[in-house]
Order: structure tokens, then sequence, then C-alpha cells
């Protein structure tokens, strides 16, 4: 695409292993934001996926869901999230993608959340409910305008010729969801442990435009060491919201988790 920044890309052309952290804009706090972005980036983390909470996100398992629900008491929308990251690339390097729900992103007003999140300097948007052939015939073009990488999610159920489309389609990586369930609910089972690598195995021999990235159920070292065997990099989401959770230094629990993915 061109004259889109190139930070994904550059991340994805220069590291293996690649970590991506998902935490909720506006938790545990409201404006914990920023301080939890800055200590992800000074402990590793190569990329970060920031939440906008959403009343009903069906992608996401009971912990995100949680931390949505707690964010919205908190008082976070759309404005107030940009609001907080308008000075993001003073201090914050690594890529920032945001990932919600279509409804708020409608309400707020596609065009004008596309332009926002372009002039604060985010590289990409996830839109799980976001159907293909909408996003090509109606929004893709003001993605592009923007400059901003367009994230689509495929699953263990995608079929090859809707993998090639949205490989087509996406810019950055696609999303490969590792499992049929939602966030944070993977069973590490031997059974389905060696189908999830048949899959990423299938992915990584379809020889894809885009690199891809695994999400869903990772959660400490074994299962990203795992992810990363096929692909270029895991996401990780509910294990470090449950951590941010539990209370203590941001800073400090941060710290400890990613040394623990990182082994």
């Amino acid at each position: 695409m061109a004259g889109i920044n190139n930070r994904l890309n550059q991340v994805f052309s220069q590291k293996k292993n690649i970590l991506s952290i998902f935490c909720t804009a506006g938790f545990p706090q409201l404006n914990d934001t920023m301080e939890i972005l800055k200590a992800l980036q000074d402990n590793g983390a190569d990329m970060i996926e920031l939440g906008m909470p959403y009343s009903d996100p069906l992608a996401d398992g009971p912990v995100i869901q949680q931390s949505s629900q707690v964010a919205l008491a908190n008082g976070m929308t759309i404005d107030v999230l940009f609001q907080q990251v308008k000075d993001l690339r003073e201090t914050i390097q690594v890529p920032v993608l945001l990932m919600g729900y279509m409804n708020p992103v409608l309400q707020y007003g596609f065009e004008r959340f596309c332009a926002a999140a372009s002039s604060v300097g985010i590289d990409g948007i996830i839109l799980p409910d976001l159907p293909m052939h909408e996003f090509e015939r109606d929004y893709k073009s003001i993605v592009d305008r923007n400059q901003l990488h367009f994230i689509f999610l495929v699953t263990p159920e995608t079929g090859e010729e809707r993998i090639r489309k949205i490989d087509e389609l996406s810019s950055g990586f696609i999303y490969a969801v590792s499992s049929s369930s939602t966030t944070g609910n993977l069973e590490s089972k031997n059974d389905e442990a060696a189908a999830q690598q048949r899959y990423f195995k299938r992915l990584h021999e379809l020889n894809l435009h885009n690199p891809f990235m695994v999400g869903f159920g990772i959660k400490d070292a074994k299962t990203f060491d795992a992810a990363c065997k096929y692909s270029s990099g895991a996401i990780i989401g509910s294990a470090y919201i449950k951590a941010l959770g539990a209370g203590g230094d941001l800073r400090q629990t941060t710290k400890e988790f990613l040394n623990g993915i990182r082994g």
C-alpha cells in the first residue's frame, strides 16, 4: 500500500517469534492506558493490540469481556481513547493496533475513526465483525486513504479460497485464530494441540503474501513457543488481562508477565 507507515512491515522483516500483547483501553483504571503501553514496550512486546471496550464483544472470552465492562464503567469511549493516545508517538515506537467492533466505530463515524486513528499514529485496525465483502465494497478505500493496515481473522474452518481472498485484501498480517472457541478458552489437550499444529502448518504451506500471527489461548512460554513454530509470532490477551486484574504495580506485573513468556 503506497505511503502506508511501515512500523508493522519492519517488525515482520526484522524479527521472529514476534510477541503481540492485547490490553483493554481504560482497564484496570481509566487512565492506565498509556502507562500500560509504555510498560509493554519497555519489557519486550514487539506489538500492541489496544482493545476498544464494547458491551457485546462476541469474539472475546469472559476475562476480556469483564475487562471491557470495567473499562466502560470507568468511562472509556473512543473519544476518550483518542484523547489518551494523542501523543502516542512521542514515547511509543512499536506498532499499535486498535481492535474492536463495528457498532461503536459506526456510531463514531467510520471515516472519522480512521482519520483519528491515523492522525495519532495507530498502525492498523482489527474489526472481527466486519464481513469481508462489506469491507471490500464499503470500507477498504477509507482504510487505504488513511494509510492504515487492516487485519482479518481466519479460523481452522476457513477454506483455502477464502484465506487467499483475505490475504489479497489484508495488509500487515493475518490473525490466525488457534481454535473455534472464544479467547482464553483453549484446552491444552494433546489431540487439540496436534490439530492446531496441522492447521498452522497448513497456513504456513500456503505461502501467503502476508505473514500470520496466532491468537486465542496463548498464555505462557509453552503455548507461545508452540504457536511460533510455523507462524511469525503470537498474540496474548486474556492471560495478560488476568494478570493486570489481580492488582499490584502495573509496570512490575507487566515485567514479570513478559519475562515469563520470553522464558
